[in-house]
Parts: structure tokens; C-alpha cells; sequence
């Protein structure tokens, strides 16, 4: 439940994923912007910086040059041992089909431009024509405000101008921009963000203005088409299909344990800037929203699903905020392996008996768990009479509880079970 949890120092392969939010969102966690040229201001208004945010998935340099997936969308027709899997058209009504299906839904998908002021750090540029002499333009940044811009995806849920996209797209901007395919720009205003599922709510003064269909995520299977719309590298109105190729990917699997979601994975070419942007079957509809992918792999983009983007966007329409349930633990799924592994290090904080349920690696300290008497080395058996069999599960049940409202937790704690309530929290602010 935190970011940097005990398991994943035991799960190396887990640890060496790297996702990239596709957004090329103003707060993307751990992101960097593209290395661009900044020009000095003499009258010391604002300059501008033109950039992507890409969780680095461009190499640094003057132009966002793409590195590995960032040639996705040529190289999707590969996965990583080689063999072609490139998807082959539907057999269904019509050969056009998807051209039907982008037509009648893209005009309700938009461009985010997003933007915000930043203060420049370092010293101030040289003055003096005798020392310029020596360094020319090699000189330090000035300081002063700055520009940076992102480009993410969304698309437009009800007639009057509320849009979804994701969080990290419109976090910390001080203006939003939104076009329609149209051409028509307006300026919107963030309803509310939630970074634990990446989901954001836009609202424009328009109305009379196309709307898509959401689907049922939870009746998605691998195997089914796909197909993306979006703004990838800034390209609008891009088009790409391919299938669903599964469903169910936790946050910890994806390499963002600090998320709250369960991926739909999908090997429909995906880029930055495609963040936000909807997911659609066959039928014209949404299933997901388009947020991730890891780097260095060639066909695996991350969707959050429609009923969770569902679920979050009414309350953030309703309150302009979600509470999310928090516990304060970090955890690791036990099996005979990892008790040999955890028990063999000589640095162990405490010895493993058991070899299945969830272990406590550790307690934040004035958390609801640490406050609820949970200790490091218990084993979590069962959450409000539920068994739990992994972390996932611990996240899910904690997930649909309730701040402040106690919660039973079935512990293994030195070879006796026992039962202790806890009161979860709220997910502290990032």
C-alpha cells in the first residue's frame, strides 16, 4: 500500500518494470521533461518551455526523439520473442468497421493542452560583456518563471461538457485547453483528480456536443478487439486496434503499487499523449481509459477500466474528491519460496512460520494500522470474514470499506489467530 513495499525487494523482476504514464501530464510521478532550449526573458515575464512529460520515454535532447516502445506503433506487430502477432481484421458485418466505429465516436474524443508557471532555479545569467566573452551562451538558466506545457487525450461523458482524462494529465495545471475535433477550443476547468486511480474530471461552458457509450469492463475477456483514440506525441486523432490481451493487472504487477486500479492490458499501439484517451470494442464503446505503458516492452499498454473510471468520476462530479480507504501496511504475498527466501537473509527483521496469507513486512508509523495494534510479521488471514489468499486482495478489501468504519482483520500472530479491528484512514495526500 506504500510505494517502495518489502516485497518488491524480493521481486527483482517486478522492481525492474517502468511504466510510463502516456499522458504527457504536467505531475506525472517521477516524470522529466523533454531537454528544450530557455530562452532569457529581459522584462521578466514568464518564458516559455514547449515539452512532453514522459516518465522518461524520450531520450533528452532538443526534439522528443522516441526510444524503444516509443516506436510502438511500427513495431506493434511483434511481441518480445519475435513472433508476429499483429491482429487480423474482424470478421463481422462489414470491412469498415472500424473507420465506422472512429467516425461516429471521434468526434466526442478531445485534445488537453495543459499548461502551467514554474519557478526556474540556478544563478543569474551573466551580465557583464567582459565575462560573457569567456562564456557565452554556456551559461546557467536564469531565474524567473517558466513555462511547461503537456498534451494528453479525453472524451466528452455527458452533452453539456464534462470530460474524462486522466489525473496526471491536468494535475497542477493552471490552464486547460480543450479542442474538439472540430476545431473548437475552450478553456476547461478540472472538477476534480484523483491520483490513487489516475482518473480526472473536465467541465466546459458548451452544449448540444457529442457524448460516447460506456460498456460493462467487468464482462471484458483477453481476446476481444480493441481499438485506441488519442493525441499520441501530439499526433491528433490517432487510430489504433488490437486485442485485449488480459484483463485484471494489479497495480503491484504493472509496477505502481501505489495505485489503486486493476489494468486492462491491451496491445493496441499506445504513446504519450494518448493518456486520458478511450479504449473501445467492437461496438463503439468505452471499456477503458488509456494511462500506461512499460518501458522497453512492445505491445503492452494499461487501460484503467470504465466501471472503476465510472465509480471515481461521479464522486469527484459530486464532491470534487474521493476518499480512499488506508490502512498504512506494506505487505508480501507468502509461499514456500518466498518464507525459504525471507527466513535465509541473515538481516531478517523477524523469523516466517507460516507459508501462505499475507505478510506484514511493515507498519507506517501513526498510520490507522499501526494505531489499530498491527505489527510487522503478522500474517493476514481474513478481512471482514473474507479470506484473503494475496496483497491484491488485502487492497481490495481495504479498498471497499469505509474511512472510519471499523474493520475486522484475521491475523496469524506467533502461531495463534487472532481477530483485531482496525479504522482505516484516508489515503494521505501525495
Amino acid at each position: 500500500m506504500s510505494k517502495d513495499s518489502f516485497g518488491h525487494s524480493l521481486r527483482p523482476g517486478v522492481k525492474s518494470l517502468a511504466l510510463v504514464l502516456l499522458g504527457a501530464g504536467i505531475a506525472t510521478a517521477g516524470g522529466q521533461a523533454l531537454g528544450t532550449l530557455i530562452n532569457p526573458s529581459a522584462n521578466g515575464q514568464p518564458t516559455t518551455i514547449d515539452a512532453f512529460w514522459n516518465n522518461g520515454f524520450w531520450n533528452d535532447g532538443d526534439s522528443p526523439t522516441p526510444e524503444g516502445p516509443g516506436s510502438q506503433s511500427q513495431n506493434n506487430g511483434q511481441n518480445n520473442s519475435g513472433q508476429n502477432n499483429l491482429a487480423i481484421a474482424p470478421s463481422v458485418s462489414g470491412p469498415n468497421v472500424i473507420a465506422e466505429i472512429v467516425q461516429r465516436v471521434g468526434p466526442a474524443v478531445v485534445r488537453i493542452d495543459s499548461s502551467r508557471t514554474v519557478q526556474a532555479s540556478g544563478p543569474p545569467m551573466l551580465q557583464d560583456p567582459f565575462f560573457r566573452q569567456f562564456f557565452g551562451n554556456n551559461q546557467p538558466a536564469p531565474q524567473g518563471d517558466q513555462v511547461e506545457r503537456g498534451v494528453g487525450s479525453g472524451f466528452i461523458t455527458s452533452t453539456d461538457g464534462e470530460i474524462i482524462t486522466n489525473a496526471h494529465v491536468v494535475a497542477g495545471a493552471d490552464e486547460v485547453q480543450v479542442t474538439l475535433k472540430d476545431g473548437r477550443s475552450f478553456t476547461g476547468r478540472v472538477m476534480g483528480a484523483d491520483s490513487v486511480t489516475d482518473v480526472a474530471v473536465i467541465k466546459i461552458e458548451a452544449d448540444n456536443l457529442p457524448t460516447v457509450a460506456l460498456s460493462d469492463s467487468d464482462r471484458l475477456q483477453p481476446g476481444e478487439w480493441a481499438i485506441a483514440i488519442g493525441n499520441p506525441l501530439g499526433l491528433d486523432s490517432t487510430v489504433t486496434a488490437g486485442i485485449i490481451s488480459a484483463t485484471g493487472r494489479s497495480s503491484s504487477e504493472v509496477g505502481v503499487p501505489d495505485k489503486r486500479v486493476d489494468f486492462i492490458q491491451t496491445d493496441a499501439a499506445i504513446n504519450p499523449g494518448n493518456s486520458g484517451g478511450p479504449l473501445l470494442n467492437l461496438s463503439g464503446e468505452v471499456i477503458g481509459v488509456n494511462t500506461a505503458i512499460i518501458q522497453g516492452a512492445q505491445g503492452l499498454g494499461f487501460a484503467i477500466p470504465i466501471n472503476t473510471v465510472q465509480r471515481i468520476s461521479s464522486q469527484l462530479i459530486q464532491n470534487g474528491r474521493v476518499e480512499h480507504a488506508y490502512l498504512g501496511i506494506q505487505m508480501v504475498t507468502l509461499s514456500p519460496q518466498m518464507k525459504e527466501t525471507i527466513n535465509s537473509d541473515p538481516n531478517r527483521p523477524f523469523e516466517v512460520a507460516d507459508d501462505a496469507g499475507v505478510l506484514i513486512a511493515q507498519v507506517v508509523p501513526n498510520s490507522p494500522a499501526a494505531q489499530g495494534g498491527l505489527q510487522p510479521g503478522d500474517v493476514i488471514v481474513a478481512i471482514a470474514g473474507q479470506p484473503v489468499k494475496d496483497g491484491a486482495d488485502v487492497q481490495q478489501a481495504v479498498e471497499d470499506s469505509s474511512v472510519g468504519q471499523d474493520l475486522a482483520m484475521t491475523l496469524r500472530r506467533e502461531g495463534r489467530e487472532q481477530t483485531i479491528t482496525v479504522r482505516p484512514g484516508n489515503v494521505p495526500a501525495q
